[in-house]
């Protein structure tokens, strides 16, 4: 019975792992800048986006790296740069906020992106993002369907950068999930293969019986006869 236990836990370890391995943990985004709307006002005097414009925006999705060392993923015309690595298309709406276009640093934008697959799989995160270039930003994630539908933590957008025709190149990464230290100890056992597996017990109610618990003292022993 307990060496069938710990074999159906490790074949659930490798379920998970598997799943996982299905989807990608990380991708790249090229904006198509002939598919970025915002609204005629509010904006500033040199007429970038001020805050409280509205926007909406397309672009294509890619594999990790794919837009590493300024690589620009849009011709000109607005196609894909590389159409056999495009993965899904990525669509970002939302409102400029603070400086909006003219912000340098820190928070500029408050968005929700979709990211729809080719292999029908969605995800979607709302957050804030950031002006900085390089500079990592945590976004929740608050959708998803198909291999991303299981997956823990958030999505990590760092911006590489904006091409000649204006458009954003980000890469995105999945905050990696954090194991508890029950979680972590029960793995280790599992891998290991030659020690017995922990049980930790949650909160639960316990019965009561009335009897003394601890040390037996002398007054609680039975007289012999």
């Amino acid at each position: 019975m307990f060496k069938t236990l710990i074999t159906f836990s490790a074949i659930a370890l490798s379920l998970a792992t598997f799943a996982w391995a299905e989807a990608p943990t990380a991708f790249d985004v090229a904006e198509d800048h002939t598919r970025i709307f915002m609204s005629a006002q509010p904006v500033h005097e040199n007429g970038m986006p001020a805050h409280g414009n509205a926007f909406v925006s397309q672009g294509y999705i890619y594999p990790e790296g794919t837009l590493a060392d300024g690589t620009v993923g849009v011709l000109e015309d607005g196609s894909p740069a590389f159409p056999d690595l495009v993965l899904g298309t990525w669509t970002c709406d939302g409102y400029f906020v603070g400086e909006g276009g003219n912000a340098t640093t820190g928070v500029w934008i408050i968005s929700r992106q979709t990211f729809a697959f080719k292999d029908g799989a969605t995800l979607v995160t709302q957050g804030t993002e950031i002006a900085d270039i390089g500079q990592p930003n945590l976004r929740p994630v608050t959708g998803a369907t198909g291999d991303f539908a299981d997956i823990d933590g958030g999505l990590i957008q760092t911006t590489l950068g904006f091409n000649d025709f204006w458009g954003l190149s980000a890469t995105y990464a999945f905050e990696a999930p954090e194991m508890d230290e029950a979680k972590a100890q029960d793995a280790t056992y599992l891998s290991s293969g030659d020690q017995p597996m922990p049980v930790h017990e949650g909160d639960h109610l316990e019965w009561d019986s009335g009897a003394p618990v601890g040390p037996i003292f002398e007054e609680h022993m039975i007289p012999s006869t």
